[in-house]
């Protein structure tokens, strides 16, 4: 049977859904076992398993990841959902807060001993809601649902632009004379790029994009590549936790290539990477390789937010935003060219779980996944499980509104470093999921989204203007149809992969649906 055909009966039939009851995991059970029995399942040397290994070492990373993925993303969700104990190296954040933090700004990264922490809401996803004053008026730890997408969505952009600089120079060596070319990505302008005949370039017109021409989509500023220099980066300043032998950063930053087993590629010789931190003093490395290759993973696979009840007046709204001008930078859709997720999910509004009269039943939200496979199997011939592996195609990003670029929004978001200087130029903030997500602004200093619409300014400023005379209704639902967007809670929001069942005892503590991805695991009756 093929994994993908399991949900149909798991779906149907509720088989295995009760022993695997749905869990905001935060603690580990095998360390405070609980007669709720609620938490992760598995020792953190269980979660280790073989470490990385390969496609045939049972138990490794590269082993789950290509012969079990969705036991790889559900194992990454427990990772970061995991409250890590001091014995395990938790803590003390960069120098223990200590030291000068004009030139080392993670000593004001706060100490905590879960990723779930700083990105816990909506209850058990990754979510938005922490805080860190790694600038002198704080920054807000954004939302990472979608996360995965702005990572492909950023490298392709990359590619798109680095070749266009390339046929530059080519022509101009070709043609004896400079070639200034239009740098187009995904629908998007970057400005131009002029090429030399002796192979150089002028960079003078590049726009939002640094000059070499590296989208960087992650921090409010831009200015990390990839989710797993993400990672590792947090791990270290906000938990005390060190991967200093992660294999992939210490080759990447050492000018080498490498690709994660996520599938992204690290060229040191072409871009910046971060190094991975020294090994910490008392307990040298501390996280090993295979953790965070699954957090990688569930990060690369992580839910795309959702939408909301639709309504007339959110549709007016939608119509309001584009023709204000706002979607010149909140750019509604772009197209990923290759995919390398193994699953989709599409959260929408579901009347039929709504707590309005007249009602089935009373859930804790009104939402229903739907599930989509965007993989294939392949019998290797190793007598183990089927390899399953990205179908790769290309993938339409509906909804995230963003252009990946920075801009000068005006004074009104410019933020003090500790250094004295200033940041001017922000990425645009992808507003899918708005809605979950106020106070607004990377530093939390705009109550609604009212307030934050009118701070704009710079490049911002007409499209600001035009919202601020429209009339209070055309200003209403502008701001309804962005309150559409929203996050919401896996583990609480019925499925494809399970819908839930209101005659269940308990209901709707129990029975309330969720997303299940261990109905998807090669052996469901073994709980991550």
């Amino acid at each position: 049977m093929r994994v993908w055909d399991k949900i149909i009966g798991f779906a149907g039939t509720g088989l295995l859904l009760s022993t695997l009851a749905a869990q905001a995991q935060m603690i580990d059970n095998t360390q405070a076992p609980n007669t709720a029995k609620a938490g992760i399942n598995k020792s953190l040397l269980d979660e280790i398993g073989a470490g990385r290994g390969d496609v045939n070492t049972q138990g490794s990373s590269m082993y789950i990841i290509n012969r079990d993925p969705f036991r790889s993303i559900r194992r990454g969700r427990q990772l970061f959902q995991r409250k890590f104990t001091r014995l395990q190296g938790q803590g003390a954040n960069e120098k223990d807060g200590v030291g000068d933090i004009n030139t080392d700004i993670g000593i004001g990264a706060g100490l905590s001993d879960s990723c779930a922490l700083c990105h816990g809401r909506p209850r058990g996803s990754g979510g938005a809601g922490g805080n860190v004053v790694t600038r002198p008026d704080s920054r807000d730890a954004g939302h990472l649902f979608g996360l995965g997408l702005k990572e492909m969505l950023g490298d392709e952009i990359t590619t798109d632009l680095r070749s266009t600089r390339d046929l530059a120079v080519i022509l101009a060596q070709q043609q004896k004379k400079p070639i200034t070319l239009k740098l187009l990505s995904k629908g998007v302008s970057y400005g131009k790029i002029k090429g030399n005949p002796d192979g150089s370039v002028d960079t003078s017109q590049v726009q939002g994009v640094d000059a070499d021409l590296r989208v960087k989509p992650f921090f409010a500023e831009g200015s990390t590549i990839s989710m797993r220099e993400f990672i590792v980066g947090a791990l270290h300043n906000e938990m005390g936790l060190e991967a200093s032998t992660d294999p992939d950063l210490l080759t990447a930053s050492a000018g080498g290539r490498v690709v994660t087993p996520s599938g992204m590629v690290l060229d040191g010789s072409k871009d910046k990477i971060s190094a991975p931190p020294a090994p910490d003093p008392d307990n040298g490395n501390e996280i090993d390789p295979a953790l965070v290759d699954h957090l990688e993973f569930y990060l690369l696979n992580y839910f795309k937010p959702g939408h909301g009840e639709p309504n007339a007046i959110a549709d007016k709204g939608r119509k309001i935003f584009k023709r204000v001008g706002c979607t010149s930078c909140h750019v509604t859709d772009l197209t990923i060219n290759h995919d390398r997720r193994v699953a989709d999910l599409e959260t929408a509004y579901d009347p039929s779980r709504s707590c309005t009269p007249p009602m089935q039943a009373c859930y804790f939200n009104s939402l229903f996944a739907t599930a989509m496979p965007l993989f294939h199997e392949v019998d290797d011939g190793s007598g183990q499980p089927t390899l399953k592996l990205p179908l790769g195609n290309s993938f339409v990003v509906k909804d995230i509104l963003t252009d990946l670029k920075r801009h000068d929004v005006g004074p009104n978001f410019y933020e003090r470093n500790w250094d004295g200087s200033t940041q001017k130029q922000f990425l645009t903030r992808a507003l899918w999921g708005v809605g979950t997500t106020g106070p607004y602004g990377h530093d939390g200093r705009s109550n609604s989204l009212h307030d934050v619409i009118l701070r704009h300014g710079g490049e911002a400023q007409a499209m600001r203007d035009k919202y601020a005379v429209l009339p209070a209704s055309e200003q209403i639902a502008l701001q309804t149809f962005l309150n559409s967007l929203i996050l919401f809670p896996p583990d609480d929001t019925a499925s494809s992969l399970d819908p839930g069942d209101p005659t269940k005892v308990g209901f709707p503590q129990f029975g309330h649906g969720s997303i299940k991805l261990g109905v998807l695991f090669n052996n469901p009756a073994d709980p991550e």
